[in-house]
Protein backbone atom coordinates (compact mmCIF):
# COMPACT_ATOMS: atom_id res chain seq x y z
CA UNK A 1 0.00 0.00 0.00
CA UNK A 2 3.03 2.26 0.00
CA UNK A 3 2.77 3.14 3.69
CA UNK A 4 5.82 3.87 5.78
CA UNK A 5 6.29 3.19 9.45
CA UNK A 6 3.88 5.53 11.25
CA UNK A 7 5.93 5.36 14.45
CA UNK A 8 8.93 6.92 12.76
CA UNK A 9 6.93 9.85 11.42
CA UNK A 10 4.75 10.62 14.45
CA UNK A 11 5.28 13.54 16.77
CA UNK A 12 7.08 12.14 19.80
CA UNK A 13 5.64 14.73 22.19
CA UNK A 14 2.05 14.44 23.36
CA UNK A 15 0.82 17.99 23.88
CA UNK A 16 -0.90 18.78 27.17
CA UNK A 17 -3.94 20.17 25.36
CA UNK A 18 -4.35 16.92 23.43
CA UNK A 19 -4.17 14.81 26.58
CA UNK A 20 -6.67 17.02 28.43
CA UNK A 21 -9.11 17.05 25.50
CA UNK A 22 -8.89 13.27 25.18
CA UNK A 23 -9.45 12.81 28.91
CA UNK A 24 -12.49 15.12 28.82
CA UNK A 25 -14.08 13.25 25.91
CA UNK A 26 -13.38 9.86 27.52
CA UNK A 27 -14.81 11.05 30.84
CA UNK A 28 -17.96 12.42 29.19
CA UNK A 29 -18.52 9.11 27.41
CA UNK A 30 -17.60 6.59 30.12
CA UNK A 31 -17.64 8.20 33.59
CA UNK A 32 -19.66 6.42 36.27
CA UNK A 33 -22.12 8.22 38.53
CA UNK A 34 -19.65 8.13 41.43
CA UNK A 35 -17.10 10.09 39.39
CA UNK A 36 -14.78 7.21 38.59
CA UNK A 37 -13.68 6.52 35.05
CA UNK A 38 -13.15 2.86 34.16
CA UNK A 39 -10.32 2.06 31.83
CA UNK A 40 -9.19 -1.10 30.08
CA UNK A 41 -5.72 -1.63 28.66
CA UNK A 42 -4.43 -4.15 26.19
CA UNK A 43 -0.73 -4.91 26.16
CA UNK A 44 0.55 -6.25 22.87
CA UNK A 45 4.01 -7.74 22.50
CA UNK A 46 5.49 -8.10 19.06
CA UNK A 47 8.79 -9.67 18.09
CA UNK A 48 10.43 -9.43 14.72
CA UNK A 49 13.22 -11.54 13.35
CA UNK A 50 15.03 -11.74 10.06
CA UNK A 51 17.61 -14.33 9.14
CA UNK A 52 21.15 -13.03 8.68
CA UNK A 53 24.15 -14.81 7.16
CA UNK A 54 26.17 -14.35 10.38
CA UNK A 55 23.66 -16.31 12.46
CA UNK A 56 24.00 -19.99 13.23
CA UNK A 57 22.17 -22.25 10.86
CA UNK A 58 19.68 -24.78 12.16
CA UNK A 59 20.88 -28.36 12.33
CA UNK A 60 19.31 -30.80 9.94
CA UNK A 61 16.14 -32.51 11.09
CA UNK A 62 16.80 -35.72 13.01
CA UNK A 63 20.37 -34.86 14.00
CA UNK A 64 19.64 -34.58 17.74
CA UNK A 65 21.49 -36.90 20.11
CA UNK A 66 18.94 -36.60 22.97
CA UNK A 67 15.19 -37.01 22.60
CA UNK A 68 12.67 -34.59 24.07
CA UNK A 69 11.05 -37.55 25.83
CA UNK A 70 14.29 -38.21 27.73
CA UNK A 71 14.52 -34.55 28.72
CA UNK A 72 10.89 -34.50 29.82
CA UNK A 73 11.46 -37.51 32.09
CA UNK A 74 13.99 -35.48 34.07
CA UNK A 75 11.42 -32.78 34.81
CA UNK A 76 8.18 -34.76 35.16
CA UNK A 77 8.54 -37.31 37.91
CA UNK A 78 11.38 -38.97 36.06
CA UNK A 79 14.04 -38.54 38.63
CA UNK A 80 17.23 -36.82 39.33
CA UNK A 81 15.99 -34.84 42.32
CA UNK A 82 15.83 -35.99 45.90
CA UNK A 83 12.62 -35.90 47.90
CA UNK A 84 12.41 -35.22 51.60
Amino acid sequence: MGETNALLQRNKILKRETALATAAVYESMFAAEDGTVPATFQVIYMVGWKEHPSQQKAKRRGSATVSFQDIQKQFVGGGGGSSS
